[in-house]
């Protein structure tokens, strides 16, 4: 039976049948676990190897990164005899168990005797060597063409992603930009008179937003007031806002009613504006002489008022109807005296909407109770004091929306 598996090795197939009797006496059999090493390249070769069954991985940099697998033998083929040829030489490969592996072994010495015996085996071994050797251009080249490939494949996605990166840095350059002029918009400093301040914040849910506010001066002892919510975020949204926002304080400087001044500015954006975009707004115009705030709602939150005893009110309002969306609007105007001691407070609805990481809205009740406990503060302080407790509230939960105050105090 073992006899038979050597005359099927094309090595010794012309070997005659006693010769192989002798050679399966004198050989050494080798067995190796699955995985396990046989030699490593670099190591000195003293033996050649026949497979008698299972397969034998022929490969460098086992276990790396850079593993290649130069070839599989499988029963019938050797390997180690260039070792043999070459005193001194050393395994240009290493050698590894693809499975359980069964190895004849033959020594430096008992390789020589056998070709002194039967010089026609170089033959044989000649023919064997060729066609390992076009085995291993071909796996080489097999192999250096994916990795040239995957070379391609890396350099181009490192390419796209450089693209990216560079439209990235572009696009927060052009944010930043953004975000400037339209922080430059908003007032850096409210006046204050002799019996009235006045305080806002804003935040806006992206780097920049739909959010506005503005207190300017309209001589005479008037002042207009005005807060307004584009209904969208970004950038688009801060186009909108900026043009928004230019046309009412132009129309403010018209001496005209809060009520005409916000209808000549939603005439201007539904003439011009092509888009689906609306804004809500409150625009108020406060004579500090007699403490009478008039003013316009066109959609927006009503204010809250803090009266002198501590108590806040909802101011009453009617529907209106947002700016840039219809051409004729229907507004709700109203008046008030603001008494000393009273805070008048005007807010988004990003503030009401403003949830905490439960997925709960802040909503208008905390508000007013948090506005309850500000009497006799400043109206800029009473809008850091709000602000700070909507952000405790919120306690790191995802912004949605912009979120925008304005108070007026009578002092």
């Amino acid at each position: 039976m073992t006899v038979n598996l050597l005359a099927k090795i094309p090595f010794f197939a012309d070997l005659p049948p006693d010769e192989l009797d002798r050679l399966m006496s004198e050989l050494e059999v080798v067995h190796l676990r699955s995985s396990e090493i046989l030699f490593k390249e670099g190591d000195a070769g003293e033996h050649l190897y026949i497979v008698m069954s299972g397969e034998l991985e022929i490969l460098m940099a086992p276990d790396t990164s850079n593993e290649l697998i130069l070839n599989i033998l499988h029963p019938g083929e050797y390997l180690g005899e260039m070792s043999l040829i070459q005193p001194g030489g050393h395994r240009t490969a290493g050698a590894r168990a693809r499975g359980d592996v069964v190895l004849l072994s033959m020594s430096r010495l008992q390789f020589k005797e056998l070709l002194k015996r039967y010089p026609h085996l170089a033959n044989a071994m000649v023919r064997v060597l060729s066609q390992r050797l076009d085995n291993t251009n071909v796996a080489t080249f097999r192999d250096l063409t994916e990795k040239n490939r995957q070379l391609q494949k890396a350099y181009d996605d490192l390419k796209a992603a450089q693209v990216q990166l560079i439209e990235k840095e572009r696009m927060e350059k052009e944010l930043q930009v953004a975000a400037s002029i339209q922080m430059s918009i908003l007032p850096d400093v409210l006046p204050s008179t002799e019996r009235f301040d006045f305080g806002g914040r804003i935040l806006p849910a992206r780097q920049v937003g739909g959010d506005f506010y503005d207190v300017f001066d309209l001589g005479g002892g008037k002042f207009g007031v005005l807060i307004g919510d584009v209904a969208d975020k970004g950038v688009p949204s801060a186009i909108f806002m900026a043009r928004a926002h230019a046309l009412i304080i132009a129309e403010a400087d018209r001496n005209l009613t809060p009520g005409d001044v916000l209808r000549m500015a939603n005439d201007h954006i539904t003439r011009f504006e092509k888009s689906t975009q609306f804004v809500t707004a409150l625009f108020g115009i406060l004579d500090t002489q007699t403490g009478e705030f008039r003013y316009a709602r066109a959609g927006h939150e009503p204010p809250l008022l803090l009266d002198p005893k501590g108590v806040v009110h909802r101011l009453p309002y009617k529907p209106g109807m947002a700016l840039g969306l219809w051409e004729h609007i229907v507004l709700d105007e109203n008046s008030l005296i603001l008494p000393e001691g009273a805070c008048l407070l005007m807010f988004t609805d990003g503030m009401t909407d403003c949830r905490n990481p439960k997925g709960e809205p802040f909503g208008l009740e905390r508000i007013k109770h948090t506005l309850a406990h500000l009497k006799g503060d400043t109206a800029q302080k009473g809008c850091d004091q709000l602000f700070e407790a909507l952000m405790e509230y919120q306690n790191g939960a995802k912004q949605d929306d912009d979120v925008t105050l304005l108070a007026i105090r009578a002092k």
